[in-house]
C-alpha cells in the first residue's frame, strides 16, 4: 500500500521532472565564459552523460544503505572535479542511524584514506561536509595487511571512522606513485545487522533515487564550471585554492590544492617550477579540459608525480605543457585542447613550496 503523500511511479511526472532536470545541465555547455569551439563543446555533453552514468550507479545501483557497494565515483571514463589519475576513488552510500563493517586487504598505494560524509552534489549548495576520517597511518594492520574498521556514531575500540545522524557516504582514496604497477587494496563493507539479502526495488523509494540523481547532474556540472570561470581571472598561473571551500565540496583534508586556468596557443608553452619538493608522502601535478576531467591518461602523458617526474640538478622540478613536445624532460600533453584547467598537490607535506609559471615560445624551449 502507498504511503500517504508518497509519489506513485503511475504518475510521469517523476520521469518527466528527472529529464527536466538533465535538460536545465545541459546549459551549463552553453554558459557564458565556457569555451565555444565544437570539441570542447563536445567534451561537455559527454562530461554530461558521464556524469548521469555516474549519478545512476551512485544513486540509484548502489544507493541502498542497508546493503552497501562500492562503486567508483570517479574513473578512466568518469571524471568529476579534476580527479586525481593516480588515484583509485571507492564510495559507498550510508545511513548514520547505522553502523557498519568495513574489511580488506591494505594493498601497495603510498596514501589510503577513509572519510564519512554528509551532504553531496545532489544538494543545490554542493557542500560535502566530512563526520570522520581516518588515515591508514592512523589505523592498526594485521601483518599480512589485513584489517577491519567499524563506522559508527558510537566510539569503538580498534580501527573506528566516526559517523553522525546525517551521514550519508563513505569516500576511499588510494593514491599510487604508479597504478600500473602498485596493487589496490580489497576492501568490502556490510552492514551491521543486515539481513541475508536486500529486498526488492522498493517503489515509494525510487522517485527520491531517481531525483538525487538528475540533481548530482545538475549540480555537478554547474559547481565544476563555476570553479574554472573563477579561475580564468588569472590565467596560466596556479593559486592556492581556499582549501576550507575544497573541503567543504569534499576534498582530502591531507592534501594542499593549486588551481589554474592554461590557455596556450598552438606555439607556446607553460612552463611550471617547482624550486624544491619538501619532505612530503606524494605530490603530482596533472592537465585538465575546461570542465575540470583529468585528460586521456589512460592513452596520453598529461601528469607527473614524486616518482614519475625527472627533478633538475636543483633538486626541484620544471614542468611543460605544450601541443608538442618540446624534446625535454616532463612534457605534458594537451591532447588537442587549447584551454583547461591544471592542478597541483602536496599531499602530508611539511611545507607547501608554490609552483611558479611562465608563458615561452615553444622555439624558445627547444634552442
Amino acid at each position: 500500500m502507498t504511503k500517504p503523500g508518497a509519489q506513485r511511479l503511475s504518475d510521469i511526472e517523476i520521469w518527466e521532472r528527472y529529464c527536466d532536470t538533465l535538460k536545465r545541465a545541459g546549459q551549463q555547455i552553453f554558459r557564458p565564459g565556457a569555451p565555444t569551439s565544437d570539441f570542447d563543446r563536445a567534451e561537455g555533453f559527454r562530461y554530461l552523460t558521464r556524469l548521469i552514468r555516474i549519478a545512476l550507479e551512485m544513486h540509484v545501483e548502489h544507493g541502498d544503505p542497508d546493503f552497501p557497494t562500492f562503486m567508483h565515483p570517479s574513473h578512466e571514463t568518469g571524471k568529476i572535479g579534476s580527479d586525481n589519475p593516480d588515484n583509485v576513488y571507492l564510495s559507498a552510500r550510508l545511513d548514520g542511524r547505522h553502523e557498519y563493517r568495513v574489511s580488506g586487504q591494505r594493498g601497495e598505494a603510498v596514501v589510503l584514506n577513509f572519510a564519512t560524509k554528509k551532504g553531496g552534489y545532489a544538494n543545490r549548495d554542493c557542500r560535502m561536509g566530512g563526520s570522520g576520517f581516518l588515515d591508514a597511518t592512523q589505523m592498526q594492520f594485521a601483518a599480512d595487511g589485513s584489517f577491519k574498521l567499524i563506522l559508527s556514531q558510537r566510539p569503538h575500540p580498534g580501527n573506528w571512522l566516526p559517523m553522525d545522524a546525517d551521514t550519508n557516504q563513505l569516500l576511499i582514496r588510494e593514491t599510487f606513485l604508479d597504478r600500473n604497477t602498485q596493487r589496490p587494496a580489497r576492501i568490502r563493507i556490510e552492514r551491521i545487522g543486515a539481513g541475508a539479502q536486500p529486498q526488492p526495488l522498493d517503489p515509494e523509494k525510487f522517485p527520491a533515487m531517481l531525483e538525487r540523481a538528475g540533481n548530482f547532474v545538475e549540480n555537478t556540472a554547474r559547481i565544476f564550471a563555476d570553479w574554472a570561470l573563477n579561475s580564468r581571472r588569472k590565467v596560466n598561473e596556479l593559486i592556492a585554492a581556499d582549501q576550507a571551500e575544497l573541503q567543504a565540496s569534499g576534498g582530502d583534508p591531507n592534501i594542499y590544492y593549486y588551481l589554474g586556468y592554461w590557455s596556450l596557443a598552438e606555439d607556446e608553452a607553460l612552463v611550471v617550477d617547482v624550486e624544491r619538493i619538501p619532505d612530503c608522502d606524494f605530490w603530482n601535478f596533472q592537465v585538465n579540459n575546461f570542465w575540470m576531467e583529468s585528460l586521456d591518461y589512460r592513452y596520453h602523458r598529461i601528469h607527473l608525480n614524486k616518482r614519475s617526474a625527472s627533478c633538475n640538478a636543483r633538486g626541484g622540478v620544471t614542468m611543460i605543457v605544450a601541443h608538442r613536445d618540446p624534446g625535454l624532460p616532463n612534457w605534458l600533453e594537451t591532447t588537442g585542447h587549447r584551454v583547461g584547467m591544471i592542478n597541483f598537490r602536496w599531499i602530508g607535506a611539511r611545507e607547501h613550496v608554490q609552483p611558479t609559471t611562465r608563458v615561452v615560445r615553444l622555439a624558445e624551449l627547444r634552442g
